[in-house]
């Protein structure tokens, strides 16, 4: 009885978390969870949880362009098929590319799809994904502390299964749904600036740490009060 009860709370837990809501702005549609939100900073959205100490671990940003001379698919694999340059604020060296760039289909899409670590933050991964429709080159990226990617994996996978284009073909002639930046800039040219201050402090992750440390120790005196009571069990048993 226990055991299913226990079943059933994980179902109602796993249903919970699951849950996403859909974010869609002029260009492009896709689910992120209830807890977060995009916000336009100039002309990149920039989407992260509403939890303080979250928002400081991923972030999901969306830019877009009119198609220039440097927007191929040829020309974006290259790119990051090469490891790229980390200066400014977010540090400085160059990117480790955990898995190189490739062609993928996403609900009848094409995009270049390529992981690096410590690309746009040190000590961050950052997924890329970059496609062309029509006039419209768009690029979104998935970064997260190395320490918590796997945290946020489901919830990026979700988001990337979900990606759709959806820019209409006139959408260069109505700029107040935009902001489309202009052809002769580089699509994700910017992105580094768009990472808030927060998570270039430190890599944000002093105040995570601390909050891992409490976990793991509360975690351990569970575990020892657990074994106690198995033990003082056992032994009661025993004398009888």
């Amino acid at each position: 009885m226990k055991l299913r009860l226990f079943a059933s709370l994980a179902i109602i837990l796993l249903s919970f978390s699951a849950q996403a809501k859909v974010f869609r702005n002029a260009y492009i549609a896709f689910e992120m969870p209830e807890t977060w939100k995009c916000n336009l900073e100039q002309t990149e959205w920039v989407c992260r949880s509403e939890q303080t100490k979250e928002s400081k671990e991923a972030i999901i940003i969306l830019t877009a362009k009119e198609v220039g001379p440097t927007d191929t698919f040829a020309l974006y694999e290259s790119h990051l098929n090469s490891p790229i340059a980390l200066t400014g604020r977010g540090g400085s060296g160059e990117s480790k590319i955990v898995y190189k760039a490739k062609s993928v289909q996403i609900n009848d899409q094409t995009w270049i799809d390529s992981l690096h670590l410590g690309s746009e933050v040190g000590n961050y991964f950052t997924r890329y994904l970059a496609t062309i429709k029509d006039k419209i080159a768009i690029l979104v990226t998935f970064s997260a502390h190395k320490q918590y990617y796997t945290k946020y994996s489901q919830d990026f996978f979700k988001a990337v299964m979900s990606l759709r284009v959806i820019a209409s073909k006139n959408l260069l002639m109505k700029p107040e749904l935009g902001p489309i930046r202009p052809g002769s800039e580089t699509l994700g040219g910017p992105i580094g600036s768009a990472m808030p201050a927060d998570m270039l402090q430190g890599d944000g992750m002093e105040e995570a740490k601390g909050g891992n440390k409490t976990l793991l120790l509360l975690g351990a005196l569970i575990l020892a009060a657990l074994g106690a009571i198995i033990f003082l069990r056992a032994k009661k048993k025993k004398k009888k």
